[in-house]
């Protein structure tokens, strides 16, 4: 078969060294130095029957994938990671049909060819999944991080059938390729939901009740975030956004934000919601869920700074490795939760909001493969530039 544009991501330490410094210096640099490159591949062949062949449309720079390419990213993913990877799991393709299709990118007991499978997959918790480094596919968490699969940044790739959705006609390639991150963001709302003063003490009342929501981080996923609360059916109460940039403070509001702050003003905004006091650093009561869409020191140390006794933190953004001060946590009896990735139902969910909140507005620019370096920079000061999604346009490339 012919051969496929693709990015590579290779295993180069010395590469990967060079990426780490120029990322930290200047954030997406990492592209231009590290082991990233745009090559000329064989096609990825499909590794068990019920596999077939995608061709991306458009593929959408994560947040997960700019710490991978400057280096950020935790030591943690190495046995769940093959090389050389084609990233990119943000994606919209195409079939062999000419249909259209979502990629749902977490491989699974079903996609690796498992049976039976585990107790996360058999629940239909695929995100959990406990068999990531088995199968008949090399090890991966997900499309774009499996030597096997390929990934959306390049011009085809391979998926299972189950892990494709139909895209209806009525959604662009645009809106169609937030799909991926808005499942996320609906996943994360529903834990959200399940959080909240616990006034029984055995954990049986776990909800928002009307309490404050604090969102840290304006970027794609918290912005999607907050549209994912303001959809959900059950209520949620005032909801402060803390954003940096003036897109992301427009777009928060227009998203559903009741109050949006900078980040030296959250400790205040939520004591006023909830007529908290200060002693010190910390508020005495504070908001009953705060879901960090960062992920870094700073942000979950102001998160245990501002979140209610008996409170949640949802974290959403994918952290690195950290340090941080515990007390407070095992003082006010609070909790983090991790919210990673999605389940089907959040797919189907997300095709919904993604229409009703008219979420493809949220791609700002789109880039040829070629021009990978300018797109994966741009990717990293969005906010700055005001932008929110950057991605690649696979759609003049040659698939065949």
């Amino acid at each position: 078969m012919a051969p496929v544009k693709a990015l590579r991501f290779e295993r180069k330490p010395v590469k990967y060294a060079a990426a780490a410094v120029a990322g930290r210096l200047t954030p997406g640099r990492g592209a231009t130095v590290g082991p990233l490159r745009l090559a000329d591949v064989d096609p990825p062949e499909a590794p068990a029957e019920g596999w077939v062949r995608l061709l991306p449309r458009l593929a959408g720079i994560c947040g997960s994938d700019l710490a991978t390419i400057d280096g950020r990213s935790s030591r943690y993913f190495e046995p769940i990671v093959s090389f050389p990877f084609t990233p990119g799991h943000e994606v919209v393709g195409e079939r062999d049909d000419g249909s259209r299709a979502v990629l749902v990118p977490v491989l699974t007991c079903t996609t690796r060819g498992i049976d039976p499978p585990c107790a996360m997959c058999r629940t239909g918790r695929i995100n959990l999944c406990e068999r990531i480094a088995f199968g008949h596919l090399e090890p991966g968490l997900q499309t774009g991080f499996c030597a096997d699969t390929g990934g959306g940044w390049s011009t085809a790739l391979v998926a299972h059938e189950s892990q494709l959705v139909t895209v209806p006609d009525d959604l662009s390639d645009e809106a169609a390729v937030m799909v991926e991150p808005t499942a996320c963001a609906v996943h994360a709302a529903a834990l959200v939901a399940r959080s909240g003063h616990d006034q029984s003490g055995d954990g049986s009342a776990r909800r928002t009740d009307g309490g404050v929501t604090a969102v840290m981080g304006a970027g794609t996923l918290g912005l999607l975030t907050v549209a994912a609360l303001r959809a959900r059916p059950d209520p949620i109460g005032p909801l402060v956004v803390v954003a940096k940039h003036p897109v992301q403070r427009r777009l928060a509001r227009e998203l559903g934000a009741d109050r949006v702050v900078g980040a030296d003003e959250l400790g205040r905004a939520v004591r006023a919601t909830t007529g908290s006091f200060m002693v010190g650093d910390q508020l005495t009561g504070g908001a009953v869920c705060v879901v960090d869409c960062v992920g870094s020191d700073a942000s979950l140390s102001q998160a245990l700074s501002v979140v209610a006794p008996a409170g949640r933190i949802v974290l959403v953004g994918m952290p690195g490795p950290t340090s941080l001060d515990l007390t407070p946590l095992w003082h006010r009896e609070t909790a983090i939760q991790g919210s990673y990735a999605y389940t089907p139902q959040d797919f189907a969910a997300a095709v919904d909001l993604v229409r009703s909140a008219d979420l493809g507005r949220l791609v700002s620019a789109t880039y040829p493969l070629a021009r990978f370096t300018e797109a994966i920079e741009h990717a990293a000061a969005a906010g700055r530039r005001g932008a929110v999604k950057i991605a690649f346009d696979l759609r003049e490339e040659k698939h065949r």
